[in-house]
């Protein structure tokens, strides 16, 4: 191998990690604002007693947890760590489940959305904090069931011995059975059809109350509106993440290089990416949650200070 080669391969090596280390710091910063977020939650009655910023705490809960465990995945695929199989397929497990919270909590929002905006007589008694607890519950089975799927053949498939050695923790590891991926990618397509169809369903009803409302209903029904397009375009982010290997094991037929930069691309806009629109969506643009916010960090800078 020439000079020119060692010299590119340095390149690509410290551009690869340079974009690490960016990534890094953006997981950082998502993660303390969720932090922040969910902190801001638990210290007023007047959020965990609603149904909406319950969910919402769900929903950020779950965007932090798969953050670390997503990241942590991440580094270890790109710097070839090891872990022993049963420790991986317990991580798997759990990343796989929350993987699906988020965008079940998110439907479950719209529908809240939907019935606060349609039926406002009536979201008093449908949305209180026991129903949304309840709703909690049917978010976390629902979840459960795709990553379910794919574990319980594998742990019917393999003997005990399979858990002993040391490898690279990927998913992948515990798809034996072609038809497996091809079960799990059925199962999330059918969520994912039955999540926009209700999403579109509550979409086009606040459309119609839309143009019949006026004054202050008017303002509070475009906002609801704006949320469930914000929503629906998280959707579709995770929705592409489906995608992603299929397009990645295309990419590292061809080269390895590109395939390193599309599987890093893909994991920055298509995993981090939807995980870091829900502060934005309903903690930054909800004006109740938001003063609260800033009067926590302000009031905690000042006691600081002081």
């Amino acid at each position: 191998m020439d000079n020119s080669s060692l010299l590119a391969g340095e390149s690509v090596g410290r551009q690869l990690n340079d974009r690490i280390l960016i990534l890094q710091i953006l997981v950082a910063v998502f993660f303390c604002i969720n932090v922040l977020l969910i902190v801001t939650f638990f210290q007023k009655e007047c959020f965990y007693t609603v149904t909406r910023y319950i969910l919402f705490a769900v929903a950020l809960l779950s965007d932090s947890l798969i953050l670390t465990m997503s990241n942590i995945m991440f580094i270890m695929i790109y710097f070839r760590f090891s872990m022993p199989i049963g420790l991986c397929f317990i991580f798997c497990f759990v990343l796989s489940m929350y993987s699906s919270v988020t965008p079940v909590t998110l439907t479950a929002m719209t529908l809240e959305r939907y019935v606060a905006i349609c039926m406002p007589l009536r979201h008093a008694e449908l949305c209180t904090a026991r129903s949304a607890l309840h709703c909690v519950l049917i978010i976390l089975l629902l979840s459960l069931i795709p990553c379910s799927a794919v574990m319980f053949v594998f742990l019917s498939s393999v003997s005990l011995s399979f858990f002993t050695p040391v490898q690279n923790c990927a998913i992948d590891t515990f798809l034996i059975h072609t038809w497996q991926d091809h079960v799990r990618s059925a199962i999330y397509q059918l969520y994912f059809f039955v999540m926009f169809t209700v999403l579109i369903f509550a979409y086009v009803r606040m459309i119609k109350v839309a143009k019949a409302a006026s004054g202050e209903n008017k303002k509070a029904t475009r906002k609801g509106l704006r949320t469930v397009v914000l929503h629906g375009f998280q959707l579709l982010l995770c929705l592409i993440r489906l995608w992603c290997p299929f397009i990645e094991f295309a990419v590292f037929q061809i080269d390895l290089a590109l395939f390193i930069n599309v599987r890093t691309f893909n994991y920055i806009f298509f995993q981090v990416a939807p995980k870091c629109l829900s502060p934005l969506i309903y903690g930054l643009r909800d004006e109740k949650f938001f003063h609260s916010l800033k009067y926590d960090v302000l009031y905690g800078l000042f006691k600081r200070n002081h």
